[in-house]
């Protein structure tokens, strides 16, 4: 990559690894371990650190698991708040990104698709019957959301009247009296690393939203700095619940797994890779505005 790339992407890309570097959510133990390692995998520890070299990552103490997550959430959230929104001659809106994280009240059910269910919410909480029959899994918190804020009557009819009281009075877009909500965009599931549980997480998560929604489906992705191409597989392939997978640093992945991966793993990524099934940060605010 050319340092004098001055694109925005390139630009942020590069601010976004800064940080993770900054914040010590990609670093490197005196023992030679990159964060996002499995250490105990040699094949996890030398893609990883082949990653490291190439983005410089500093020699330092390991942040807690979960402190690492969370600001790998953060970073995420912030990547896409200084792209997605820049973009609006592509997608037009008026768009807000959050980064919700586990302990948020704000749910699937706060967006104009999901709002039926803080209803029946309402009722598994009154009736302990019901809500052993269903559960509440339903109740999805997404890592990161993209939402579009909706347009009131003087908006949508600039420059053009477009709408007036008699038509258009069930439109999700439509600013009403009854206080539509906003509607979720996108859903991004943040893990720094891909470990068995945190793939089923992730895929249950999606399954929720594809299955529990009304109206028209968000975008269902998932961001990680995982190396292995193994794991990173177990997210990756198949189509019918995330749309994709987005790695942290795809091109200094692919490097690494050339120089000191299996030919198996190299093979693996590039299924990923030519199948549309794995590409990188940099993509994904492109595909937002699809």
């Amino acid at each position: 990559m050319a340092d004098n790339d001055t694109s925005l992407l390139f630009v942020q890309r590069k601010n976004f690894h800064k940080a993770l570097i900054e914040k010590g959510v990609l670093a490197i133990s005196d023992r030679g371990i990159p964060t996002n390692a499995d250490s105990a995998n040699m094949a996890s520890v030398r893609i990883a650190a082949g990653i490291a070299e190439q983005l410089v990552a500093e020699v330092h103490e390991r942040a807690a698991g979960q402190t690492s997550g969370a600001n790998f959430e953060t970073m995420v959230a912030d990547f896409v708040t200084r792209t997605f929104p820049l973009l609006d001659h592509l997608r037009p809106g008026m768009w807000t990104i959050i980064k919700l994280g586990n302990r948020s009240a704000k749910k699937a059910s706060s967006f104009a698709q999901y709002e039926h269910l803080s209803y029946l919410d309402e009722l598994t909480r009154e009736n302990k019957r019901l809500s052993a029959m269903i559960g509440n899994d339903y109740m999805v918190a997404p890592d990161i959301v993209v939402y579009r804020d909706l347009y009131s009557d003087d908006d949508l009819n600039t420059p053009i009247e477009i709408v007036s009281q008699d038509v258009a009075t069930l439109a999700d877009l439509r600013k009403s009296e009854q206080e539509n909500r906003p509607i979720l965009h996108a859903s991004i599931s943040a893990k720094w690393t891909m470990r068995s549980d945190r793939a089923q997480n992730s895929r249950t998560e999606a399954l929720n939203l594809i299955r529990n929604r009304k109206g028209r489906l968000p975008h269902i992705v998932v961001v990680t700095g995982e190396p292995l191409p193994s794991r990173l597989a177990s997210i990756a392939l198949g189509t019918g619940d995330i749309d994709c997978t987005y790695h942290f640093a795809l091109y200094e992945l692919m490097r690494s797994v050339e120089e000191h991966g299996s030919s198996e793993a190299l093979d693996m990524l590039m299924t990923l890779i030519e199948g549309k099934r794995l590409k990188d940060i940099s993509d994904l605010p492109l595909d937002l505005a699809v």
